[in-house]
């Protein structure tokens, strides 16, 4: 029977969301479950079984069902969050994202120097909350480690970020730094203050090798072509025995001193020089100061040339590559002195990591390398400095942190080793930016050239990683 009173059209528009969120639940649980029964298949051939042996030295196989049905409990839950934000999200009339709120720049004012005092002073902090000297030596050599990262964050975020070339061969112009300092320290004796700029020059010159090939190509070829030089490279360095001694690597490298004094117990050491007690951590904190100098330089340089009509010329390529030219811009030199520059900065990061191992070999620079390096710019937001420093920090500071999650343990057992799930671990938390946060933890965008009032420009705005 028809209802023809005047309350019918608002009874039938208060069911109809109902219905409506009705149905969204209900497709969110199909999908959810489709993904946990995925979960569940290819959990048997990676997380349901485990090789352990036992006493008659005989390998068996231990069943790990908890840890299985804990994995898919989580993909059963993020996936129907998912679908129903998704589906909101649909039904949700399309808008622009805001610029960032005067708040937000504050916040990130307030950050920048609190991060940069805290990097400065990191030795130090290592050392008191460790008791001393000897118990420092891990985190500082993780606070070199990421700073390490930090430069090649930076450097690569010119290609990428700035001029929007997608580079997956970064790795190579990191070797030719490292290989380029090892062989000439070993070589001809030449300290590390004169190797540095060699590195730095060497590297930038095989970016412009890299660039002209690939002046026409853009997106997932120019990716493909990068990708089988950075291969190239460490092939090369595998097969040329008689300079890189092949797989075997290059070791005995020469230790970095302070500017010609050098850090040993001798009279002519760095601890006589100043009047104070022999340590071997005065070289590792020697380091990481130095590593934190490249870092900032390559910072401000990044900066300083971004607001030049060089870097406008990146960032206009970025945009569109056809516009661009049509604007007079020379597309073939913008883009020589992008791979140029950003080869340059992972030049000199190469050379002090050969100086900081003291050995190279091919497989330090393979293409996971590259991987990390890439997912580090990308996760931090292309084009943000600031971004590419924190993702940086956690991605290479965070696996660390596993090492000490002894209260897993007692959730899952006491085998379990929370190192074995670090590349599982990583896989999801791409996963969840990609979802949650797919322009990086830095969204927004400084402008490069302000006529009255400063404004962050937001990341829905900025086209990025198309050139």
């Amino acid at each position: 029977m028809a209802l023809n009173t005047p309350h019918a059209p608002a009874i039938a528009a208060a069911e109809a969301p109902s219905s409506a969120t009705g149905a969204q639940i209900a497709a969110a649980l199909r999908e959810a479950g489709i993904a946990a029964l995925l979960t569940l298949g290819l959990s048997i051939p990676i997380l349901a079984f485990k090789t352990e042996q036992n006493q008659a030295n005989a390998l068996y196989l231990q069943p790990r069902w908890g840890v299985v049905a804990v994995a898919c409990a989580l993909i059963f839950a993020l996936r129907f969050v998912l679908c129903l934000r998704a589906a909101r999200r649909a039904a949700a009339p399309a808008r622009l994202r805001a610029p960032a709120s005067p708040a937000l720049q504050k916040l990130f004012g307030i950050a920048v120097p609190l991060f940069l005092g805290v990097a400065v002073t990191f030795p130090l902090l290592a050392t008191l909350a460790s008791g001393g000297l000897g118990g420092a030596r891990y985190w500082i050599d993780l606070g070199i480690l990421i700073l390490t990262y930090v430069m090649l964050g930076w450097g690569l975020n010119i290609v990428v970020g700035l001029a929007g070339l997608l580079d997956l061969g970064y790795v190579a112009f990191y070797a030719v730094g490292a290989y380029s300092y090892a062989l000439l320290s070993t070589t001809f004796g030449w300290s590390f203050w004169l190797c540095l700029p060699l590195a730095g020059i060497l590297a930038a010159f095989w970016g412009i090798i890299l660039g002209f090939p690939v002046l026409r190509l853009r997106g997932d070829y120019l990716a493909i072509v990068t990708l089988a030089f950075g291969e190239i490279i460490r092939l090369v360095l595998i097969n040329w025995v008689d300079l890189t001694n092949g797989g075997a690597g290059i070791s005995s490298i020469p230790r970095v001193t302070f500017f010609g004094v050098p850090f040993d117990s001798s009279e002519d050491g760095f601890a006589s020089l100043f009047g104070i007690p022999f340590s071997p951590m005065h070289r590792m904190i020697f380091l990481y100061y130095l590593i934190l100098v490249l870092a900032l330089i390559t910072n401000l340089v990044t900066i300083r040339l971004r607001r030049l009509p060089v870097g406008r010329a990146w960032e206009a390529l970025r945009e569109d590559e056809i516009a661009c030219r049509s604007l007079g811009i020379n597309t073939r030199n913008t883009k020589l002195t992008a791979f140029a520059i950003g080869a340059m900065f992972g030049g000199f990061a190469g050379s002090f990591f050969a100086v900081r191992q003291g050995f190279v070999s091919p497989e330090s620079f393979n293409f996971l390398e590259s991987a990390i390096i890439l997912s580090i710019v990308v996760l931090g937001g292309m084009g943000s400095q600031v971004g590419v420093a924190i993702a940086a920090v956690l991605m290479v500071g965070a696996p660390e942190l596993l090492r000490n999650l002894d209260f897993l343990k007692q959730v899952f057992g006491a085998g379990f080793d929370p190192n074995e799930y670090r590349l599982l671990i990583f896989g999801l938390a791409m996963v969840a930016m990609m979802v949650w946060r797919p322009r990086g933890l830095v969204g927004h965008r400084e402008p490069s050239i302000v006529l009255t009032e400063r404004k962050a420009i937001s990341g829905s705005l900025v086209k990025e990683g198309h050139g």
